[in-house]
């Protein structure tokens, strides 16, 4: 690992190179602040993708792709008038000595929970009006819930016991199913709904990641199908000329590999 002075080095030679990108690559010079967006969004989905991976490697090309991101939108900035790298260093260490009282203050706290509760509580005092403020609208719902659960818990809103979530997602999967006998859409889509906002709240007791969770889900059975279709290519026959009984077989296969 390099010494604090070798990162410093290493971090001045990628603005470095910012400043010539912008100043000489014709694509470099033409991007916007909004034109990056969506390269950013989808980098960060890349960098989640090498975490469950546990590929080492790939999370720190990801990680570079994203500090990229960061040294671009802040020379955006600053080429604006708006803000610089600089700016953005110092306002995010400001941020964190304010909000961590324990550390760079008298104030003290026995526990995880605590410094949670401690960070809620000053970001009210810093002007903002609901605690639920800080919960991006553009999130994905599934991850969206799962921070709406968390600010919440922060001020105190929440459940005593994993038991008591249990009952909740008991109540709401019998009301979901009573809306699918009366056949009412809208009704089935918004209990659906309430399922799976007090599933995420469980997982959230049992210190599951419900992204993280389905996310690996995903990856199965996508392992697992792309053996069903290897399988059906190596027999010459067709997935969608293959009864559910012959697909099975494979299917079964892939499970126990």
């Amino acid at each position: 690992m390099y010494t604090r002075t070798k990162e410093l080095v290493a971090f001045s030679r990628l603005l470095d190179i910012m400043d010539d990108l912008r100043e000489k690559c014709p694509w470099d010079k033409k991007q916007t602040l909004e034109s990056l967006r969506h390269l950013t969004i989808e980098e960060t989905y890349e960098l989640g993708d090498a975490i469950l991976d546990q590929d080492l490697n790939e999370i720190k090309n990801e990680l570079g792709d994203l500090l990229l991101h960061i040294v671009f939108y802040s020379k955006i900035g600053s080429e604006i008038g708006a803000f610089d790298i600089a700016q953005v260093a110092n306002g995010i260490c400001d941020k964190l000595i304010e909000r961590h009282p324990h550390i760079y203050g008298d104030v003290v706290v026995n526990n995880e929970e605590e410094v949670k509760q401690n960070w809620e509580k000053l970001k009210l005092k810093e002007g903002k009006k609901s605690v639920l403020e800080g919960v991006p609208k553009s999130l994905p719902a599934l991850v969206k819930a799962s921070r709406i659960q968390e600010k919440v818990k922060g001020v105190g809103f929440d459940w005593e016991k994993p038991e008591q979530v249990w009952e909740k997602v008991l109540e709401e999967l019998n009301e979901f199913q009573a809306e699918v006998q009366l056949n009412n859409y809208d009704q089935i889509e918004a209990e659906f709904g309430d399922v799976l906002f007090s599933m995420i709240n469980y997982a959230r007791f049992l210190k599951i990641n419900p992204e993280n969770a389905l996310e690996r889900t995903n990856k199965k059975f996508i392992k697992r199908f792309q053996y069903l279709e290897s399988k059906a290519t190596e027999i010459g026959k067709p997935l969608s000329e293959m009864t559910l009984a012959e697909m099975d077989v494979f299917w079964e296969e892939a499970k126990k590999m």
